[in-house]
């Protein structure tokens, strides 16, 4: 099984300051956040880029993943590919990141990339439920 599902962080999301709900503290991975369930994963992943869009601004998948996934340690290029062919959304098309229409279907594509295998799609839409959005 890989590291993001062990911890319920389908997302990979490194420690940090920030405080999601549903993150499980202090976390066993000297690494990566953990959480009580995928679904607060998954919840967390659209609360983070829904900040990169509204801190800063990148509201495309090239934005989010360019910071998400950067080139030091990432091919970013081939992350953003994916994600845009598994999404049918081009790469710099702008986005609603409180769109379940919008988020939902990149954040099933980046969970499959930061773990090998599909999401299982009820559990990304239950996180965005979580978000209390729409």
């Amino acid at each position: 099984m890989s590291r993001g599902i062990d911890n319920c962080n389908p997302g990979n999301i490194r420690l940090s300051k920030v405080f999601y709900r549903g993150e499980v503290q202090p976390s066993q991975d000297a690494a990566f956040k953990q959480f009580s369930s995928m679904e607060w994963g998954y919840r967390a992943m659209f609360v983070l880029l829904d900040t990169y869009a509204r801190r800063y601004g990148l509201n495309t998948i090239r934005g989010m993943i360019s910071r998400y996934a950067p080139p030091s340690e990432n091919n970013t290029e081939a992350y953003i590919a994916a994600v845009c062919e598994w999404t049918g959304i081009a790469a710099d098309e702008v986005l609603d990141t409180r769109s379940r229409r919008d988020m939902v279907p990149i954040v099933v594509a980046m969970s499959r990339i930061e773990n090998g295998l599909p999401a299982l799609r009820p559990q990304v839409e239950k996180g965005f439920d979580l978000t209390g959005w729409e």
